[in-house]
């Protein structure tokens, strides 16, 4: 059993109220979780409407299938437009 535990901090480009800034990050943890059958929450920078943090969990049986996912997961947020991934951490159990 392999659990993966990725920490990404992001920038919204475009936020400019908590309320936007809510709607951009629902958008993406829906995309991510409905796409990738993984565990998706905000864990930082709640208060900031120009950053966040995003926690994601994934338990797969299978090392080289959980690199692949991770590096899909990270290209699709790099894909979306109103965000910027800042840095990101990747912790293999």
């Amino acid at each position: 059993m392999h659990v993966a535990v990725i920490q990404i901090e992001l920038f919204l480009l475009e936020s400019q109220s908590l309320k936007s800034k809510r709607e951009v990050l629902q958008s993406l943890k829906t995309r991510i979780r409905n796409k990738f059958n993984v565990s998706v929450a905000e864990v930082g920078e709640n208060d900031k409407w120009q950053k966040a943090v995003l926690g994601i969990a994934s338990v797969t049986n299978d090392r080289r299938f959980q690199d692949k996912m991770i590096s899909q997961i990270l290209n699709l947020i790099e894909s979306e437009d109103r965000v910027e991934i800042i840095g990101h951490q990747v912790e293999i159990f």
